[in-house]
This record gives C-alpha cells, structure tokens and sequence, in this order.
C-alpha cells in the first residue's frame, strides 16, 4: 500500500504539483487569507494538480514508454495506466466539490483552471495552442486568491498578467528537456516549432516582463495611486533580473535541462514571497 500511494504520488509531477500549491499559500498571505481558510485553498489546488499531473502520466504513457521515461513510474512499469487514470478522475471529480468550498467565485476561477491543465493534456500539447492553457491558468491562479478570502476581494489585472507571463514562462522551460523525444513520438507544441533557443529566450523574456510588471503594480502605477516602490520591492526585482540573466546566459551556453524550470519556479516564489512582503494590494482597490 505505501509502495504504491509512493508511485503514485511521483506519478503527479511532485515538483510542479507542490510548487503550485506553495505559490497560492503565498498569495494567500499577501492577500491576508485566514489561517484555517489557507489550509482549505491549499487542499482545493492541491488535489486540483494533482488531478493534472496524473491525467498526464496517464494520456502520455504510451508516448513516455516509446522515449524511455525513466523518471516516470508508469513508464518504468512500475505503476499501471489503469491506476494512475482513475487516480486523475478521482481528483478531478474530487475538485469539483471541494473548489465550491472556496465560494462560488473562487471555485469559478480554480475550476478554470483545472479545466486548462486537461485540456492541455488531452489535445493542445500536441498544437500551436499549446501556450495557451498555461497563460489562462497561471493567470487564474491569483483571483483563486483573492476570490477565497472573506470577503471575497476582485484580483487585480495586473496580478492576472503576472500569472499568465509566468506561465508562459513555466510552459516554455518545461518542455525544453523533452523537446526531441515529444517530436518523435508526435509531440508538436508552440516550444517545439519554436526550437530550444528560441522558447527559451521567450521563457526569460516573460519572467523579465513578470518583474517589470509586478514592480508596477507594486508602485500603484495601473490603480493611479502611484508610489514609490518598497525596498523590499526593488530587491525583489533585481533578484528575478539576475535569475534572468543567468537563465539567459544557460540558454545559449548548454543544452537545455530542468534547471531552467527550477529558475522560472524560484522567481514565482520570489514575487509571490516579495509581494506578501512588502503587504501589496492584488486585489481591485476601491476608489469610494
């Protein structure tokens, strides 16, 4: 029993799994979410992405077999499709219940983004469209946020652009790795037409675009109530600017590897951690 919850916990992509729910903690902090209602929107995303890292492994088994996946159990034989498919269904229909926990809103916005991460890995991984997912669902992540405090408080647009820079970002280093294996087995997503360098420079371009924009909302500059940035902002800003720089520089220095995926992730979790820092409004700010 424990053999196996342990393959299928690797099974659901652990790193992004987790890293995601981690980000939505940290926006709940900014956001100034109650404790006990923290724990409840860390449950709902969690099992949300777990849903999608296990219809993944499931819908990719055949192709992750052809490529040799030995990071992945079911690839590996280790783990059979049978279980790790109902794992995904279970969790997905588990979501639906536990995101209405959040508010009709929240769970609306949450929802959006489960329905994202499927519809990637059904189809849009394999097309043109295959950022596309990734910016609505990253960019819904913030208002899952803010819609699950009580009372429930409008995300800000700037925090939605964020978001979906990020996950431009997080698509594009993703898939680097794999790039030649998906294209023999038929894989043909946006990084893949755009070859390794490219997808790769568009990847840090969007983080860098991410902190300008952050920066800016911290500043008040798209509320009109413009500030001076916090130090804790500035910092903040020139750490995602070496992460940058550095991410660009392992783009044309070696072949591309996780570790890029590791950089966008670290400077998600900077921002987030720099905004609930330095206390900035990601919720619409009332002019009344």
């Amino acid at each position: 029993m424990f053999s196996t919850a342990r393959r299928l916990f690797a099974s659901s992509h652990p790193g992004p799994t987790v890293a995601v729910t981690v980000l939505a903690v940290v926006l709940a902090s900014a956001v100034g979410v109650a404790p006990l209602r923290t724990l409840l929107l860390a449950l709902v995303v969690f099992v949300g992405q777990l849903s999608i890292g296990w219809s993944n492994d499931w819908l990719d088994a055949r192709r992750d077999r052809r490529s040799g996946r030995l990071d992945k159990p079911v690839a590996r034989g280790e783990l059979s499709v049978g279980a790790v498919r109902l794992a995904a269904l279970l969790a997905g229909a588990a979501s639906v219940p536990l995101s209405f926990t959040l508010g009709w809103a929240a769970a609306a916005a949450h929802l959006l983004f489960l329905a994202c991460g499927w519809a990637y890995n059904l189809h849009l991984k394999s097309t043109a469209w295959s950022v596309v997912p990734f910016i609505i669902g990253f960019g819904a992540l913030p208002a899952v946020v803010t819609f699950a405090a009580v009372p429930p408080i409008p995300p800000a647009g700037w925090t939605l652009a964020v978001g979906g820079l990020f996950g431009i970002a997080i698509h594009f280093t993703n898939a680097l790795p794999d790039l030649d294996d998906d294209l023999r087995t038929g894989v043909r997503g946006l990084p893949h037409r755009l070859g390794a360098r490219t997808a790769g420079r568009a990847a840090f371009g969007a983080l860098g675009v991410a902190g300008v924009v952050a920066v800016l909302g911290q500043s008040g500059v798209f509320s009109g109530r413009l500030t001076a940035p916090p130090l804790v902002g500035v910092i903040g800003a020139a750490g995602v600017l070496g992460l940058v720089i550095w991410g660009l520089v392992l783009v044309g220095s070696r072949q591309p590897d996780r570790t890029l995926f590791r950089l966008i992730i670290g400077a998600a979790l900077l921002v987030t951690v720099v905004l609930a820092v330095a206390g900035t409004n990601l919720g619409v700010v009332s002019t009344s």
